[in-house]
């Protein structure tokens, strides 16, 4: 966390969700809140309807003292997360890069209100260069560009940071850095309307200089995880037991039958008896 406040960009869509989840008092504190900047479209009311509010943030929200604080870093640097402090069985969803951009994956985190966090590379957004070999054989990879990640952006995901072109930083200087993570907050303030509040290393690497530009980039915090996801929607575990843990961060990517395998993954995780939860709102939580 930055020191003094924990970022503009985030404090403003917090002061955003705060509002509205006063205006909506009366719904179940984990299915509703506000909206964040730019977030999910509601079809227009009937003639004879009333209008209806706005939906708050998909996902389940944080309930009064449920989450553990992240103390922020003696180094006054952007805190390194990898799960969020909490006993309550919710996990958070995130996918990386930007490649496979399939219709069926937006219209269920639309349509069933699935909370996610997409960090973006420009290169996979854009399509340019070589495309990761693991994204071959893709049917929509940049099929929409921007303007499917502004449609994400609307159906309430997050959108936040993964570089450029996804190197592995700490093979580059603290200027090299800084060009990948303050050039794709650049774009996404540009495509989208806001800039991003988290990054997530390229494989994870990153050192003091990663946190150093991230904080002159307006990052809050670098976020990793706790267990991928890999086709046909299996959770590979970093712990021995292999077992879900409250407040685990899942990271997905834009791959090939992303549709198929996100809907296998959501049913899996709801089986299981965790709720999917809103990484925004409970990193607001976290880092008060």
């Amino acid at each position: 966390m930055t020191s003094g406040t924990w970022g503009t960009s985030w404090a403003t869509r917090s002061a955003a969700a705060f509002m509205a989840l006063v205006a909506t008092t009366g719904c179940a504190a984990d299915t509703t809140g506000a909206p964040r900047a730019g977030g999910g479209r509601t079809s227009s009311p009937s003639a004879s309807a009333s209008p209806a509010p706005p939906p708050g943030p998909p996902g389940a929200l944080p309930r009064p003292g449920e989450v553990g604080r992240i103390p922020r870093s003696a180094d006054g640097l952007p805190p390194v997360i990898s799960s969020v402090p909490t006993r309550r069985k919710v996990v958070f969803l995130t996918i990386d890069d930007g490649w496979e951009q399939d219709p069926g994956f937006l219209a269920q985190v639309r349509d069933r209100r699935i909370p996610i966090a997409a960090f973006l590379t420009r290169d996979a957004v854009e399509a340019r260069g070589t495309t990761d070999p693991t994204a071959q054989g893709g049917r929509f990879i940049g099929a929409g560009k921007w303007d499917y990640m502004r449609d994400l952006r609307d159906a309430g995901a997050t959108i936040e940071n993964h570089t450029l072109t996804h190197p592995n930083l700490v093979t580059l200087g603290y200027d090299g850095q800084k060009a990948e993570i303050c050039g794709t907050s650049t774009l996404i303030r540009k495509h989208l309307g806001e800039r991003p509040a988290l990054f997530r290393p390229p494989f994870g690497n990153h050192n003091t200089l990663t946190r150093r530009a991230a904080k002159a980039c307006g990052i809050d915090a670098l976020l990793l995880w706790t267990a991928t996801v890999q086709p046909g929607g299996k959770i590979a575990y970093q712990v021995p037991d292999k077992k879900l843990r409250p407040g685990d961060v899942l990271l997905l990517h834009f791959r090939p039958n992303l549709s198929r395998d996100f809907r296998i993954l959501v049913n899996k995780i709801k089986r299981r008896g965790f709720e999917l939860g809103n990484l925004d709102t409970y990193l607001k939580a976290a880092l008060r």
